[in-house]
């Protein structure tokens, strides 16, 4: 059987509750730590990750935002977890709800800049998911740098594993 993309969405969701489990072991101030990187924190790069996956969220439902979701987020560790998780349980739940043929549609938006693209459902899915493995990447690495070693992976293969146990 094939690999589909509700198995891709899926691991997203597990990989961002093993990534929040990882988190809720350190101590906040790991996550607001100041580092060189693409994002000047660990809480930023999370925080962006979080923006692009509501942002792609809204574009399949039909709505262009003009301005990132977390530009006036006040919020502390738990929330900023339970907010990544969420997200991607949103995005899960609904390409789950749209029906199996709705990834082979294609949808029209504008992107932050007011630039009009279309593209199809499942490429844009997979890129979500692409995107959040990144920065689930780049948070690893920083836990490293900031010496926390206690860190789950969230390798696709260990959640492909988790599903014949």
């Amino acid at each position: 059987m094939s690999y589909t993309i509700g198995q891709h969405l899926a691991y997203s969701v597990w990989a961002a509750e093993r990534l929040k489990e990882t988190l809720d072991a350190v101590d906040e101030s790991i996550l607001f730590a100041e580092v060189k990187s693409s994002f000047p924190s660990i809480a930023k790069t999370l925080l962006h990750a979080w923006d692009a996956e509501v942002i792609w969220l809204k574009r399949l439902q039909g709505v262009s935002l003009d301005a990132w979701p977390s530009q006036n987020f006040k919020g502390g560790k738990k929330e900023l977890l339970e907010g990544i998780v969420q997200s991607a349980r949103d995005l899960s739940a609904f390409v789950e709800s749209k029906g199996v043929d709705y990834v082979s549609t294609t949808v029209q938006y504008k992107n932050l800049k007011g630039d009009s693209f279309e593209n199809q459902v499942e490429d844009m899915l997979f890129h979500v998911v692409n995107h959040g493995t990144y920065h689930r990447g780049q948070v690893t690495t920083l836990l490293h740098q900031l010496g926390v070693t206690k860190i789950q992976s969230m390798d696709i293969i260990f959640y492909l594993r988790t599903l014949k146990k």
